[in-house]
């Protein structure tokens, strides 16, 4: 049910003349309307490739394969823009990384069995030398240790910036059945091959670049590539069907969602790990972990949808009447001076808010 804001202009030009009034309902709100919220479902498809040459690895070519990960989201795709790579991990023992918890003198300080969740593996109760000059407790797990804080100052993918994604977006309203699409009627295969959203020259295009994207959210590509983060891409499919069913048509935003408090930049960004697992020649499972750093895009759409509707127009008919029929019983209006004096009132503006109307008034 809508509330109804209702604006009354009160002309009075003798307290002895009948009233006039100018009424002026749902400025805001369409109290005569039956609305539907939107249903929606959303496909996404991104397209690029960066090429990274660095001491840590190989000359490498990556397309979309490796940096959208999982291929497939729930109406959100993630891009790889940094990491942190350990190579040929195997199942096998070496001393933990330095810690309070961690450094150790002798076994006597290493619990054997012992699992803290924080740390890397199961101790073995020995005290290994981690370096010359420091010892810590041995642990069973994948070896070597992944050292999380060797990450690159400059986004590794910093090419990433010129990737495009489609978005597909099919909506509708069932209770007025209309559909709709972000690839609008007159798109075409050719359109889309040379198209790119832009909200002055092309905002019919449903193809995105993801610097666009970021800098209308007024964030900085290059930096959020770093350590990552999450932003979201709105479509706001508002309607009123009363009007031609064409302009119904999705508008775009763009928004920062994780949260950039420089107070608290704890724990920053977006990141998680996977590994690639190998079989080496002598049988021996071998794997290389990465820690994933990059920016996942959430789409979020909404919208409500209104049309007229025959019963609540009569309804809130109804009331409105009720309503002005007490206030046209009183012909007089007075208003007292500072002195106390009662004086006629020429105009009155008088601005009511209707509580009890909550299905609004037309």
């Amino acid at each position: 049910m809508q509330t109804l804001h209702c604006f009354y202009r009160l002309y009075i030009r003798d307290p002895n003349e009948v009233l006039s009034f100018d009424v002026y309902v749902c400025v805001v709100q369409k109290g005569y309307q039956e609305t539907d919220s939107v249903i929606s479902t959303v496909t996404t498809k991104v397209k690029g490739f960066a090429y990274t040459n660095t001491s840590d690895m190989d000359p490498r070519m990556w397309d979309v394969a490796d940096y959208v990960i999982p291929p497939q989201g729930d109406s959100s795709f993630f891009i790889l823009t940094n990491l942190v790579v350990t190579p040929e991990q195997t199942q096998s023992h070496c001393p933990e990384l330095p810690n309070p918890s961690t450094v150790c003198k002798d076994d006597c300080d290493c619990i054997e069995g012992y699992n803290d969740p924080r740390r890397n593996g199961i101790r073995t109760g020995l005290c290994e030398n981690f370096s010359t000059t420091v010892k810590t407790c041995e642990v069973f797990s994948w070896c070597p240790l992944e050292v999380d804080t060797r990450l690159p100052k400059k986004a590794l993918l910093a090419a990433a910036e010129n990737f495009t994604v489609l978005i597909k977006n099919s909506i509708t309203y069932p209770k007025f059945n209309f559909h709709g699409r972000n690839i609008l009627p007159h798109v075409n295969s050719s359109y889309l091959a040379h198209c790119e959203f832009n909200r002055l020259t092309d905002p019919d295009c449903p193809i995105f670049r993801l610097k666009r994207i970021i800098s209308e959210a007024e964030a900085d590509f290059q930096e959020m590539a770093v350590k990552g983060g999450i932003l979201g891409i709105l479509i706001d499919w508002s309607c009123d069907l009363d009007w031609w069913a064409g302009k119904c048509l999705p508008k775009y935003s763009f928004r920062r969602l994780d949260s950039q408090n420089q107070d608290n930049d704890v724990a920053p960004g977006y990141n998680f790990r996977f590994a690639k697992f190998y079989k080496r020649a002598d049988g021996v499972e071998e794997r290389t972990l990465i820690k994933a750093y990059g920016i996942r895009f959430e789409v979020i759409v909404f919208g409500t949808a209104g049309k007229f509707g025959i019963v609540p127009a009569i309804v809130n008919l109804g009331a409105a009447l009720s309503f002005l029929s007490l206030v046209c019983k009183k012909k007089k209006y007075y208003i007292k001076s500072k002195s106390g004096d009662a004086q006629n009132l020429t105009v009155a503006n008088i601005f009511i808010r209707c509580p009890l109307l909550q299905t609004g008034l037309c």
